[in-house]
């Protein structure tokens, strides 16, 4: 969408309702802009009881076109700038579902929009999640207070950290490719290179996705599936049966990307 035309409303609206399909929320107005009061509290709290009351909506459409200009807004510091936009998304909170994982989305799209990613692939998920009451905090500071210093200097180092970790993250799935490399030559098949890259291409797999990406002929590959079971570089999740393909995991390479740190070195 971005590179047919740049950010607008109305691509935000499709985003929405991609994201939300099948999903939590997907029965709250996916892909419309709120027309009534929401909150955020605890589950089943009034609004009464409420821990932040965004705006009205009447004003919604108002305060999303200020955004959409700011989008545009060729800022002295396109990082502060991002800030400053996520924190007027969240405050806005256009739609009645969803919007903290729109606004997270929105993150990685800026930054490839203002050519500061050559792909929109850095999510902030990780830490904003595991500082979740900061981050709330922090943002309904901006609202009761005008503390949008606070905000900034937070989210900068929530960017620094995030951008930390995930450089680390890469280095170690990097060394880990380079190690199974060397592994699955000592397979001694033909067919250890597509596999490998199959595997770091889908940690999650069945059988039958295995052999279409891989390219691999079907009795090879399953041949290659039980190798890889016995030498426990893969691991069965549910076994295959006449109409039901088996699904394995790539255990190496997800306790990187869920975070865990016993795959260091």
């Amino acid at each position: 969408m971005l590179k047919e035309k740049p950010m607008n409303l109305n691509t935000i609206r499709k985003l929405h309702s991609l994201l939300l399909d099948s999903v939590r929320g997907q029965n709250r107005a996916r892909g419309d802009f709120r027309k009534e009061q929401n909150w955020i509290g605890s589950p089943g709290s009034k609004i009464e009881e409420a821990y932040f009351i965004p705006p009205e909506p009447l004003r919604i459409l108002e305060f999303l076109s200020d955004f959409e200009k700011y989008w545009h807004y060729d800022e002295k510091d396109s990082i502060v700038q991002l800030a400053i936009i996520h924190a007027q998304f969240e405050i806005i909170h256009p739609f009645l579902d969803g919007n903290g994982r729109m606004g997270r989305i929105l993150i990685p799209l800026f930054l490839y929009e203002k050519k500061l990613l050559r792909e929109p692939v850095f999510y902030m998920s990780e830490y904003l999640e595991s500082h979740r009451e900061e981050y709330y905090s922090r943002l309904r500071n901006i609202s009761d207070n005008g503390d949008w210093n606070g905000w900034i200097v937070f989210f900068l180092n929530a960017f620094v950290n995030q951008a930390a970790s995930n450089t680390s993250k890469a280095e170690r799935i990097i060394g880990l490719y380079d190690k199974m490399k060397r592994e699955m030559h000592n397979l001694s098949t033909k067919y250890s290179l597509p596999a490998l890259d199959t595997l770091f291409t889908m940690p999650i797999f069945n059988t039958t996705d295995f052999i279409k990406y891989s390219t691999i002929p079907k009795a090879s590959a399953h041949r290659l599936l039980l190798q890889l079971v016995e030498k426990k570089i893969i691991k069965p999740l549910k076994k295959g049966k006449p109409k039901s393909p088996g699904i394995y995991l790539f255990p190496g390479l997800l306790k990187i990307t869920e975070g865990d740190n016993s795959t260091r070195g």
